[in-house]
């Protein structure tokens, strides 16, 4: 009996997981005017985040995301992409001086949010983490069930896992 509750757990831990898949490319204009092409990143590990510059939730991120790159340096890119009507390059622009990002923030029309986001609502912010292949390894959005990503430690306990060649916990439903 054990042996089949263990199978069924490893079947529906593999089935969670879903298969791997590209992250869409793209190239965006950051709020210093520099072209950021996701391409220009491979090899490395690059979160993606889609944020607002009036979430509260997105400006405690930006803390997080500023110790994960003053902590991984070259090893990890990321990237924060904001979204109009709500987000402008001026709000964009304060936002980064306020929260003295050390990671670019770019100017989405929406085409990259659309490729990214599967789901007819998403809760801000929301982070993809992408192997050196270009693969999304994961992705998750900010909630209860994903406090320590946000808050905590699990983001770059996953980032570790990538460095090191582990393998990553299984996504989290959305």
């Amino acid at each position: 009996m054990k042996k089949i509750v263990a199978a069924l757990f490893c079947g529906i831990v593999l089935f969670a997981a879903g298969p791997l898949r590209r992250a869409p490319g793209f190239c965006l204009i950051d709020t210093s005017g520099q072209w950021q092409d996701l391409a220009d990143n491979r090899g490395k590990i690059v979160l993606v985040e889609f944020m607002q510059t009036s979430c509260p939730h997105c400006a405690a991120f930006s803390t997080v995301l500023n110790g994960l790159k003053l902590k991984y340096a070259d090893k990890l890119a990321i990237l924060g992409i904001a979204n109009p009507p709500v987000d402008t390059v001026q709000t964009m622009m304060q936002f980064v001086k306020d929260h003295k990002l050390v990671y670019p923030l770019l100017l989405d029309q929406g085409q990259v949010a659309y490729s990214y986001v599967r789901s007819p609502s998403v809760d801000l912010p929301t982070v993809y983490l992408i192997d050196g292949s270009g693969m999304i390894r994961n992705s998750w959005q900010n909630g209860p069930l994903t406090k320590d990503i946000f808050e905590g430690a699990g983001l770059a306990r996953e980032i570790d896992k990538l460095l090191t060649g582990a393998p990553t916990a299984a996504p989290a439903k959305k």
